[in-house]
Parts: C-alpha cells; sequence; structure tokens
C-alpha cells in the first residue's frame, strides 16, 4: 500500500503501526484520539507545520522496509 497526502491517519496505523513513531516525531502525539485517527496525512502536516511530502516520504519508507 502506498500511502498519499489523502489517507487517514487511523487507516496508516492500522496497517502500519510501525509507523507510529515518525508521526510522534512531527509533534503528533495524540495518535489514539479520535480527531487524530481522523485526519488526512495532508490535515496533520498542516496542523504540525511539516512538509507533506517529505512525511510521506518517511512513512512509506518505513512501510517498505516493513519495520
Amino acid at each position: 500500500m502506498t500511502i498519499t497526502k489523502d489517507t487517514i491517519i487511523g487507516e496508516i496505523l492500522d496497517i502500519a503501526p510501525q509507523t507510529a513513531p515518525v508521526f510522534l516525531s512531527i509533534g503528533m502525539h495524540c495518535l489514539g484520539c479520535p480527531a487524530s485517527r481522523g485526519e488526512t496525512v495532508e490535515q496533520a502536516c498542516a496542523v504540525h507545520g511539516v512538509d507533506v511530502e517529505a512525511l510521506l516520504a518517511k512513512v512509506n519508507e518505513v512501510i517498505a522496509a516493513g519495520n
């Protein structure tokens, strides 16, 4: 699965929990909160002032590595 800017954070965490540290590293510390689990990657990046393309690269890299 390739993660895009429209992918919901909660869906990513459900299929690839190993990506949690990537989200924590951008300041998204409430990964279990209903609001954060319902945000898209693009929305989370906007809230946390992170470049969406850079975050997508990291998340997809972690998923591809299977870590």
